[in-house]
């Protein structure tokens, strides 16, 4: 029973945190105790380098706030935590690319003092290396982006060309309608009568052309 008392106490933080150089960072903590919280609880944040070495304390609390008074985080690390509702997150203004580490929020609200040990990474980046692309983004755009455009152009086409064939198509519609009413054709009985009216004028011509 003792053990599992002992044990009660849950901490959780984000395993990783990206942030900008010059711009505030949010490193969250909660957690959770089986015992009433009193002036006793102590909150400690560590941290150890991204190229390794020891783990170096750079925040403790109890009561009120004790930021570290030395080392690269000398005054840019600020309690923004609440421990009535189980919070213990602190911030770092103005990171910069050598705060890239690990962090490690302990807790310990008596008798609960045994818990997990979540770490939460934190990865400074410019904002403008943020943006940019890979160069495997890069040459599916390159790729992808032609490709685009030449099927937009050619639906594009292809429906002006369908509406110009339908345009001609009801144009043609109208002219043959109006050819049938003005031009009718010439009858069966029109045909021989032109026949013989032409070959009538063919023997008046041969009579007139042969000589005496």
């Amino acid at each position: 029973s003792g053990v599992c008392n002992a044990l009660s106490l849950e901490i959780k933080a984000s395993p990783k945190v990206r942030a900008f150089v010059g711009e505030q960072a949010l490193l969250k903590c909660s957690f959770k105790s089986s015992s009433p919280i009193t002036e006793s609880l102590q909150v400690d944040w560590t941290y150890r380098p991204l190229t390794g070495g020891q783990m170096e304390t750079i925040f403790h609390y109890q009561s009120v706030p004790h930021p570290t008074t030395g080392g690269r985080f000398k005054d840019r690390i600020f309690w923004v935590g609440n421990v009535a509702n189980g919070d213990a997150s602190i911030a770092i203004l103005s990171p910069v690319l050598s705060d890239n580490g690990t962090f490690i929020c302990s807790v310990k609200n008596p008798p609960d003092v045994y818990h997990n040990i979540p770490q939460t990474v934190l990865v400074v980046t410019e904002r403008g290396l943020a943006f940019q692309l890979s160069s495997a983004a890069l040459l599916s755009i390159l790729v992808f982006l032609p490709s685009a455009l030449v099927v937009i152009l050619l639906l594009v086409r292809m429906g002006r060309k369908f509406r110009v064939l339908k345009e001609k198509g009801k144009c043609g519609y109208k002219k043959s309608s109006i050819e049938v009413s003005d031009e009718p054709e010439p009858s069966d009985t029109a045909g021989c009568g032109g026949k013989l009216k032409q070959w009538c004028l063919n023997c008046v011509d041969t009579d007139e052309e042969d000589p005496y």
